[in-house]
């Protein structure tokens, strides 16, 4: 509070020294402050490392040019009021810059002044303000840029939101101080115009008052207030000059990091070449005729030592900081909770898999799995984590799921696996093995052998795609468990805006989130796609308030994806392959469920289990060995208990419901169970 008050009272005291007069001794010390206070403006703004450190400059600016307006006003007060009465009429300090600058000679004294303001006027303020003009101008139109650069920064995580306020506000702040310098740079082009004006109101007025008012002689008149004003000009001009510096340094040092003296010194003095063509020069300069030789070759021999010397510690190793070494942080315990979805672990022989151009094929090929497989099952698989494992053998890889063994196999670099289509051993030699993911008959042949195999109508793979084939298919079966919530909560959030609405009137009114994720890990377990979120949550809408039994949930949901699935499930020919259950099948089933409303469980007798078993294996190898995948049909009240069993021992074999059948799909019966 008392700073706000010490303000209020300058500013109205430099309005008082526009109105009222003030002796001589009390300019003196106001004068004497004036100076003194540019110069404090000037050190300040040489030794800061960036203009927005002194953002109060074009305040500061304001203030003191009213101060030398005001004070110019006062002096002129009194060189007219008491010049007659000599030189130290209007005070010592005028006095004394008057006869310093004008050395016996007023004439002297007036060209040096005029000298002054020009250089003042026309070079450094009006440079400096054209280069504070040019800098609010593109800082203004970099503020877009720049605001985005740090929204980006902190979407990806590389700051916090702290940090981004703070770098929000250090923008706001350099775009207000470079526009307030624009406009701040006019003052001091006004404050130089005006001691033009001054300096003639002065010494013509001065000159008239003396000699009709006061009789004083013609020359002395000229000679006394001459002295004062060019005294007074000096007195103004003077600081003026100063803060002019101070604004050229300040707008001029935007790009500069570090004070003024380490920037000038880092950019000019640093350059061993630069320094040598500087020695050249002036030695070439000194042994010229007719010039003064000493200067020149000083200046040579001092720009070629400081070259040597920069040129000697180039060549010096960069010194190293050797740091007293330090207990490593322990590392907390809930760490050791952190459990990684999905990993792979490879034996010290696969280690090139990861470190040469193989493994760069691995990697790009997880890459693509794990997009075929959001586009294909809609959801994004958690990232996979590649690792050695020494216990391994040195060939093997094992895929763990949460921390556990999911699958394992060896593969062999340098070799490719030939597997026979038909499923037949290869009669090629090599190392014959079972390929790890669907288990088929395989061998290791020598890259050699390519050709060969692949005339003989072998398909060949390289051993990055026999892991990221094995890899494939325990996601698939692990899916359900890797549909996490957080998982189903991004899916959610992620959805697009128009369907936020049915997401808002769904969750958590209607129906849990939990409850949307077991229906999506359901389906997810039969291997159907949830990406056709919208639908799916529409059948859990217009299922959910008549049942709370995720089963029913699944199979309303799966009748509203009939589209879908008749199309996944489809033939080559276009038709849908399908094996029926018989009616004698479909009353079992029927007669063999027990309970009531949601509570129903399927209770067959284990020999008709049995029977069916072996009844679903005959006609799906038929349907095979004829080239057909066909789905097994069922009413819409058993299909759930008929995939329970089936899952249990073809766990691929698609079940279908009849109301899940599209009404324009084409059927083909295949067979009948």
């Amino acid at each position: 509070m008392r700073g706000e008050v010490a303000l209020a009272l300058g500013v109205v005291g430099i309005v008082v020294l526009l109105i009222l007069p003030i002796p001589s001794i009390l300019l003196d010390l106001l004068l004497s402050l004036s100076i003194t206070s540019a110069v404090l403006i000037l050190m300040t703004s040489l030794l800061i490392k960036k203009p927005l450190e002194f953002t109060g400059f074009p305040m500061v600016l304001l203030v003191t040019t009213l101060f030398r307006l005001a004070l110019g006003i006062a002096s002129t007060r009194l060189i007219l009021g008491h010049g007659h009465e000599g030189v130290h009429g209007a005070g010592h300090v005028i006095e004394a810059f008057g006869k310093l600058m004008m050395g016996g000679n007023f004439v002297i004294g007036i060209i040096v002044f005029a000298i002054l303001v020009i250089v003042n006027f026309v070079v450094i303020t009006k440079g400096s303000g054209r280069i504070a003009e040019v800098a609010a101008r593109f800082t203004l139109d970099s503020m877009p840029g720049k605001q985005m650069a740090i929204d980006a920064d902190l979407s990806a995580g590389l700051i916090d939101e702290a940090e981004a306020k703070k770098r929000r506000k250090e923008l706001e702040q350099e775009s207000t101080f470079f526009g307030a310098m624009d406009g701040a740079s006019k003052f001091v082009r006004g404050d130089a115009m005006a001691g033009l004006i001054i300096v003639a109101i002065n010494i013509i007025g001065g000159i008239l008052i003396g000699v009709l008012q006061h009789h004083v002689p013609i020359v002395q008149a000229a000679s006394t207030y001459t002295v004062m004003t060019i005294g007074d000009g000096l007195v103004t001009q003077i600081p003026a000059l100063i803060i002019s510096i101070a604004a050229g340094f300040l707008v001029s040092k935007s790009g500069v990091e570090g004070s003024a003296d380490k920037a000038l010194v880092t950019q000019l003095a640093m350059n061993p070449v630069a320094l040598g063509m500087v020695s050249a020069a002036a030695g070439v300069l000194a042994i010229i005729p007719g010039m003064p030789m000493i200067p020149f070759l000083g200046i040579s021999a001092g720009a070629g030592a400081l070259a040597w010397r920069r040129s000697q510690k180039a060549k010096e190793p960069p010194p190293v900081e050797i740091k007293p070494m330090e207990e490593p942080a322990e590392e907390p315990i809930t760490q050791t909770l952190a459990i990684d979805e999905i990993k792979i672990e490879l034996g010290y022989g696969l280690l090139g898999l990861i470190n040469d151009l193989e493994g760069r094929r691995l990697t790009d090929q997880i890459k693509a799995l794990r997009k075929t497989l959001a586009a294909d099952y809609g959801f994004v698989m958690p990232s996979v984590r590649i690792l050695d494992n020494m216990r391994l053998p040195s060939q093997g890889y094992c895929i763990r799921i949460k921390e556990m063994e999911a699958g394992s196999g060896e593969v062999r670099l340098g070799h490719m696996m030939a597997m026979d289509p038909r499923g037949g051993q290869v009669e090629l030699p090599g190392e014959h093995v079972k390929e790890p993911a669907f288990g088929l008959p395989a061998t290791w042949v020598d890259e050699a052998l390519r050709e060969e195999a692949t005339f003989r109508g072998y398909t060949i793979v390289d051993p990055a795609t026999v892991l990221t084939t094995h890899l494939t298919e325990i996601l698939k079966e692990n899916m359900p468990d890797l549909l996490s919530y957080a998982e189903v909560q991004k899916l959610l959030k992620d959805m697009p805006a128009e369907q936020k609405k049915l997401v808002d009137d769904l969750v958590p009114s209607v129906v849990t989130a939990t409850t949307i994720q077991r229906v999506l890990q359901a389906l997810l377990r039969e291997r159907v796609s949830v990406r056709d979120l919208p639908a799916i949550l529409e059948g859990i809408g217009e299922a959910a308030p008549h049942t709370t039994s995720v089963t029913n949930l699944v199979e309303q949901v799966r009748a509203r994806l009939a589209r879908q699935l008749s199309f996944a499930y489809r033939g080559d020919d276009g038709a849908l392959p399908i094996v029926t259950l018989t009616a004698e099948w479909e009353n079992a089933f029927a007669d063999a469920l027990v309970g009531t409303g949601d509570d129903k469980q399927l209770a067959l007798a284990p020999s008709r289990l049995q029977d069916f078993v072996r009844g679903v294996r005959d006609t799906f190898e038929r349907a095979a060995l004829a080239g057909d995948s066909p789905v097994l049909l069922t009413s819409p009240g058993i299909r759930p208990y008929v995939r329970s069993i089936i899952e249990r021992f073809r766990g691929q074999t698609p079940v279908m419901s009849q109301n899940e059948v599209h009404p324009r799909a084409k059927l083909k019966t295949v067979g009948a169970i």
